[in-house]
Formats: C-alpha cells, structure tokens, sequence
C-alpha cells in the first residue's frame, strides 16, 4: 500500500514537472505550482512512511519518473485545459483508490487511514481546480480522461506488484 501510493505521489510530481516546463508562464502556472507543492509534502511524508515501516519503493520508480513528466509535458503541448483535464482524470482515479485503501485500513492501521484521507482531499481540492481552470472543455476531454484514468490504474496495479 505504501509502495504504490509513494510512487503514485512521486508521479504526480513530475507530471506537474512536466506541465510546467511547458506552461511555467501561463495563467495557470500558479495553480500548478500550488499543486505540485502539495504532491512534493505528500511524496515526503510516504518517504518517511517507507523508511519507518522499512518498505522498499516500486522497481518501477525511474519508469514512473519518465512517463509522469511524458504525461505532464504532452497534455500541457496540448494547452492548459489539456493539462487540466489530464489533472481531473488523475484525480478521479486516485480518489477511487484511496477511498478503497482507507476502507481497508479503518481497522488495519487507523492513523495511516487518516493520512491517507486528509491526501484525499487535498486531491479533490486539485480536482475542483483543474475542473475551474476549464478541464471539461477541453479539446478531446472524454478521450484524455479514459486514457488518463486508464493508465493510473495500470500504474496502480503495477506498483503494488513490483
């Protein structure tokens, strides 16, 4: 649990990396940066989780490195409302995954479970303002959030097996 929500959270760095190094002087750049801040203390905080509970990170770290900065820079070419798009899908995905984690961990662990919902809601904050930066009126909406979705859960399914 820890290894893919550390890699997810890795992830979401170098997407917002990669929509930056193309939309760093945009009107949305702020946003972006914002959100990326708050991705950055979410990797922190799993990183210390992974040491303290002596969990190794996903085999598939320097793959997710290059394909969220891929993701992040492509939908950004495709302009702002694309990487906002791509941000919502992502979103809609993770907010289905942690919401099965902390049904899980209502017993398991209680405090990770915490932690794990007060991310949740920083995610949908990030949602809300993707969906307020114009995501759904993007050109090729529906496609970019199947696509998006789609390749989160691969990425979700995968880490928690390497």
């Amino acid at each position: 649990m820890l290894r893919v929500d550390h890699a997810g959270e890795y992830g979401a760095t170098r997407i917002y990396r990669g929509q930056l190094d193309v939309l760093g002087r945009s009107r949305a750049a702020g946003a972006i940066r914002g959100m990326a801040e708050t991705e950055n203390g979410h990797l922190a905080r799993f990183e210390e989780l992974l040491h303290e509970r002596r969990v190794r990170p996903t085999l598939l770290y320097p793959l997710w490195s290059f394909a969220g900065y891929a993701l992040g820079a492509a939908t950004a070419l495709l302009g702002e409302r694309a990487a906002m798009a791509c941000t919502v899908a992502i979103e809609d995905a993770i907010d289905e995954h942690y919401l099965q984690q902390a049904e899980y961990l209502a017993e398991a662990d209680p405090a990770l479970r915490e932690t794990v919902l007060a991310f949740r809601d920083d995610e949908l904050a990030h949602r809300k303002i993707a969906t307020s930066l114009g995501a759904e009126d993007a050109f090729g909406y529906e496609l970019i959030s199947v696509a998006v979705k789609a390749g989160s859960r691969i990425a979700i399914w995968l880490s928690t097996r390497l």
